[in-house]
C-alpha cells in the first residue's frame, strides 16, 4: 500500500500502482469525469501514471491553469497528427502549450500553408478527437528514438534526441501518431470538443536566425464549443480595445521609424494625460513623505558595474557611449536605483534622518529585439514612477506596508478592483543568478511575506521570480476582459546598500547599513497607460480624461453663447473644447462618441435664450437640459466619487 496526500491534508491509502484517476474515482464520480491532469511530488504526470511511492498529489481540471496547459499541449499533438495526415513529408519539431493555446513549429518543405487551409486541418483534428484515443507514454532507449526519427527523415527530432540522456527519453502515442514528448496530457482525445487555428508565422529552428526557417501554426481548443465561441468574442472585443488603435483614435501617442522603433512620441493629449497621472501620484507621494529628485539619462559605465546591472544586462542592452576621453564610457540609464544610491551617498545620515524617500519619474532605456516590441507595452525607452526608500531594518516592516497602501490607492482610483499579489522569491537551486548572502535574502523574503499577511493580501508565492538583487511583491491585476497583467512592484534590497557602501549613524554612534525598498505603483508609465486604455476601452475615469466635455453648437449663430459656456466651464476647471463646425448635429454627436468625450453639451436657440445646455452622456444619451452651474456640479460630484484623497 502507498499513502497519497491531497492538498487539503487528507491521506488516501491505495494499492501500489494505483493512478491519479483511481484517486479521483475514490473521491467522487463527478471529480473523475472532470480530472484531466495531475501533479505528483512536484512532477506533472498523466492521470494514468502508476503511483509507486508515498507522495503528494494534486488533481487538475479544465478550471486550473495546469489543466489548461495539459489540454492545449495534448491538442498540439492532435494538430501535429492532422498536419502529417494532410501534408505527407512535413517534418515536426516542437509543439508546446502557451497562454491561451498552443503552437507547433513545422518544416513543410516545398508545401505551403495559409489561413485558407485552416478549416480542413480543424476538421481533421475534430475527426481524430472524436476517436477518443488514449494518450499513452512509453520509455524508449536513445538508440530506439534516434532510429525512429532517422527512419522518417526528421533531422530536427534527431538533434533534440542527441542532446538527451539515455534513460530520460519518452514517446507519447495516440491513435496512429507518435511524438517525442516529456509528458503532461489529458486522458484521451475525446475531451477536445472545439478547436480553432488562429494564425501562421515564421519561426527559426531553436530561435536562431542561422537555422532553417519553419512555419509556426498557432491554435487554441476547448472542452465545449460554447467556450470557444466566448473566447473568440473576447478576442474581437480585445481588438476594439487595442491600445495602439485607441491611442491613434484619441490622438495620444505615435511612433516614427525615423525616431526609432520602440520610442513612443507623446502627442499633446497624451502628454497632458501623463502629466495628470504624474501629478496625481506626486500629490499622494508628498503626503506620504517622498521627496522628488531628478537624475540624468546617462551614467558612467562604472556606476552600473557597481550596481550589478552591467553584468546582468550590459551585453544585451544599448552599447556604451564613448567620449573623446580615451577609455571613458557611459550608458543609457537602464535603471534609476544606482543614481538614487549616489544621491543618498552625497551626505551623511543619522538614524534620526531615516527613512529617506527619493521619488522620480525617470526615463530609462533597454534594448528590446524588434520582434518583441509591441505598442506601449514593450518599448525601448520608458518612464518609471520610481522611488527608493532608505530605512533602518527596524523601519522596514512599516515602510513596506505604507507602500502597499499607496499602491492600493492608485489601483482604486483608476478602477483596477480585481487583483492578486505574487511574492517573488529567488530560486534556491540556482543561487548564482542572484547577488547577496543567504542571510540577507532570508531577511528580505520574510519581510515581504509578513507584510503581505498583515495587510490581508491575497497572495501566492512564486519561486525563481525575484529580481537579481532582491525579492519582490508584484501586483497582478485583471482587466475588464479578464486578462492578467503585472502592475506595480515593491522590492526589498539589502544588496545595493552593500555594493554602494551606504551607511547611517545609529543610536550607538556606529555606522550601519540601511535597507532599500524599490517601488513603482505604475511600473512603466507607457505600459500602465496601455493597460489602462484597454481596461477602460479609452473611457478613463472622468478626473483623468484629456477632455471632459465638448460643446456642440447647432449652428454658427450660437457661437457667442458657446464661447460663454466654454469660459464658464474653464472657470470651474472643467476641461472642455468647442465644436462649432458647419456640420449636422448628428455627425458631431457621432464623432464625439468615437472620440470618447464623457459629456456632450448641445447648444441651440432655446439653450442660448434660457442660459442652459442640453447634456448627453457618452454611451447613455440625453440626461437633460440644465444651467451650466448644475452641469459643473455633476462633474465635481463624479470626480469626488471616483478620486478620493490619499490618507496617510
Amino acid at each position: 500500500m502507498i499513502k497519497v496526500t491531497l492538498p487539503d491534508g487528507s491521506i488516501k491509502e491505495l494499492e501500489q500502482g494505483s493512478t491519479p484517476m483511481d484517486v479521483a474515482q475514490s473521491i467522487s464520480a463527478g471529480l473523475a469525469r472532470n480530472v484531466i491532469s495531475a501533479k505528483y511530488n512536484d512532477t506533472i504526470v498523466e492521470t494514468s501514471t502508476p503511483l509507486t511511492t508515498d507522495g503528494n498529489l494534486t488533481l487538475y481540471t479544465w478550471n486550473d491553469d495546469e489543466g489548461k496547459q495539459a489540454f492545449w499541449h495534448s491538442t498540439s499533438h492532435v494538430m501535429a497528427q492532422a498536419i502529417q495526415d494532410l501534408y505527407p513529408g512535413a517534418k515536426l519539431t516542437i509543439g508546446p502549450a502557451i497562454e491561451n493555446g498552443f503552437y507547433y513549429d513545422v518544416d513543410f518543405g516545398e508545401q505551403k500553408i495559409s489561413e485558407s487551409d485552416f478549416s480542413k486541418i480543424e476538421n481533421r483534428m475534430l475527426e481524430i478527437a472524436r476517436g477518443k484515443h488514449d494518450f499513452k507514454m512509453r520509455e524508449v532507449t536513445k538508440k530506439e528514438a534516434l532510429d525512429y526519427y532517422k527512419k522518417i527523415n526528421n533531422p530536427f527530432k534527431v538533434e533534440l534526441i542527441e542532446n538527451l540522456e539515455d534513460g530520460t527519453i519518452t514517446f507519447c502515442d495516440h491513435d496512429t501518431f507518435t511524438d517525442l514528448c516529456r509528458g503532461g496530457h489529458i486522458p484521451n482525445t475525446g475531451i477536445i470538443k472545439a478547436v480553432k487555428l488562429m494564425n501562421v508565422a515564421g519561426a527559426y529552428w531553436r530561435g536562431d536566425e542561422k537555422n532553417p526557417q519553419l512555419t509556426r501554426v498557432y491554435g487554441t481548443s476547448f472542452p465545449k464549443q460554447k467556450e470557444l465561441k466566448e473566447y473568440l468574442e473576447l478576442l474581437e472585443e480585445a481588438k476594439k480595445r487595442d491600445h495602439r488603435k485607441l491611442g491613434k483614435e484619441l490622438e495620444l501617442f505615435t511612433f516614427s521609424q525615423k525616431v526609432g522603433q520602440g520610442l513612443p512620441l507623446w502627442l499633446p493629449k497624451g502628454a497632458a494625460l501623463r502629466e495628470r497621472l504624474e501629478n496625481f501620484l506626486k500629490k499622494a507621494q508628498k503626503k506620504a513623505g517622498y521627496e522628488m529628485v531628478v537624475s540624468p539619462h546617462i551614467g558612467h559605465k562604472e556606476l552600473y558595474v557597481t550596481s550589478g546591472h552591467y553584468a546582468k544586462y550590459g551585453e544585451d542592452s544599448f552599447q556604451p557611449i564613448r567620449t573623446p576621453h580615451e577609455g571613458e564610457e557611459f550608458l543609457l540609464k537602464p535603471m534609476n536605483c544606482p543614481h538614487h544610491c549616489e544621491m543618498y551617498n552625497s551626505q551623511s545620515w543619522s538614524y534620526r534622518d531615516l527613512p529617506k524617500r527619493f521619488a522620480e519619474f525617470g526615463t530609462v532605456y533597454r534594448y528590446e529585439q524588434s520582434g518583441e516590441l509591441h505598442g506601449l507595452t514593450r518599448v525601448r525607452g520608458f518612464t518609471q514612477d520610481d522611488a527608493h526608500i532608505f530605512c533602518t531594518p527596524e523601519q522596514l516592516d512599516e515602510e513596506f506596508k505604507k507602500v502597499i497602501d499607496l499602491t492600493l490607492y492608485v489601483f482604486d482610483s483608476l478602477g483596477f478592483e480585481n487583483f492578486t499579489t505574487q511574492v517573488s522569491l529567488r530560486d534556491p537551486e540556482n543561487k548564482e543568478k542572484y547577488i547577496g548572502s543567504d542571510d540577507v535574502w532570508e531577511k528580505a523574503e520574510n519581510a515581504i511575506i509578513n507584510a503581505a499577511k498583515e495587510k490581508g493580501l491575497n497572495y501566492v508565492i512564486e519561486t525563481g521570480e525575484a529580481a537579481f538583487y532582491g525579492p519582490k511583491l508584484d501586483f497582478m491585476v485583471k482587466d475588464a476582459l479578464g486578462r492578467s497583467w503585472q502592475l506595480g512592484t515593491i522590492q526589498v534590497d539589502y544588496n545595493l546598500p552593500e555594493r554602494f557602501d551606504l551607511t547611517y549613524k545609529g543610536r550607538d554612534n556606529e555606522s550601519h547599513r540601511p535597507v532599500m525598498i524599490h517601488r513603482a505603483p505604475f511600473g512603466s508609465m507607457e505600459r500602465f497607460i496601455a493597460i489602462l486604455l484597454e481596461h477602460t476601452a479609452g473611457n478613463f475615469p472622468l478626473w483623468l480624461m484629456p477632455e471632459q466635455a465638448i460643446i456642440l453648437s447647432l449652428s454658427e449663430k450660437y457661437e457667442k453663447y458657446s464661447q460663454k459656456v466654454l469660459s464658464l466651464l474653464e472657470n470651474h476647471e472643467i476641461r472642455a473644447v468647442l465644436d462649432n463646425r458647419n456640420e449636422t448635429i448628428g455627425k458631431k454627436i457621432r464623432e464625439a462618441e468615437v472620440q470618447k468625450f464623457p459629456y456632450m453639451l448641445i447648444v441651440g436657440e432655446q439653450e442660448a435664450k434660457d442660459g442652459t445646455v442640453s447634456v448627453r452622456k457618452h454611451g447613455e444619451g440625453d440626461i437633460g437640459t440644465m444651467p451650466v452651474e448644475e452641469f459643473a456640479q455633476i462633474i465635481k460630484n463624479e470626480i469626488e466619487r471616483t478620486l478620493k484623497a490619499f490618507e496617510v
